[in-house]
């Protein structure tokens, strides 16, 4: 029986399927509900201000892949016969239209070509500062269960807003010590929404 899909790139095209739902729906959605509110309210504009009651609790769920980690030893790709994809979910507290406070909890699984496991948690809590047209950037402190430790820029950017969800992507520089491990930097991408 032929296989349709070998499983060295399994997980490459299970990723690209989540990267484009996740990029695909949040536009249609978007598009949907400005059209709906739209029709139900004429006058109302695309800028009319949210509820802008604080402190403010938002949950938001998402996916994270490690494109690329450097140390003095080596550099390692992601893909290159392990896949890595992390599975951020946390709540910011909002203080202010530019303030607010992040925690994040992250499991990650680890694929190879012959096992799979979730092989790290990450607790990263972090300052927010946010700024107008969707920008946020934080600052997070790391703590991982592999016995890593240190701190990750991330530039956020909301790409697609909804009445229920807002969609994001973004880049985050992680930097880890520790374990005995040389320290390291690194590259990711996410994608999520958080529930409005």
């Amino acid at each position: 029986m032929k296989k349709i899909l070998p499983s060295k790139h399994l997980p490459k095209s299970i990723l690209t399927a989540i990267i484009l739902f996740t990029l695909l729906s949040g536009s249609l959605f978007a598009q949907q509900v400005k059209t709906d509110s739209a029709k139900m309210n004429p006058t109302a504009t695309s800028s009319t201000p949210a509820n802008k009651t604080y402190p403010r609790p938002v949950g938001y769920l998402s996916f994270i892949i490690p494109v690329v980690t450097l140390d003095k030893d080596a550099t390692t790709w992601n893909f290159n016969g392990t896949t890595r994809i992390g599975f951020p979910v946390g709540v910011n507290i909002l203080y202010s239209d530019h303030f607010g406070f992040s925690y994040e909890f992250t499991p990650t699984i680890t694929s190879t070509k012959t096992s799979s496991k979730m092989s790290n948690l990450l607790f990263d809590p972090g300052t927010m500062f946010r700024f107008e047209h969707g920008f946020t950037f934080i600052s997070r402190l790391a703590f991982e269960t592999s016995g890593r430790y240190g701190f990750t820029p991330v530039f956020n950017q909301v790409y697609a807003r909804s009445k229920f969800v807002n969609y994001f992507i973004a880049g985050s520089l992680p930097a880890r010590f520790g374990n005995g491990a040389p320290a390291s930097i690194g590259f990711n991408v996410q994608f999520g929404f958080t529930f409005n």
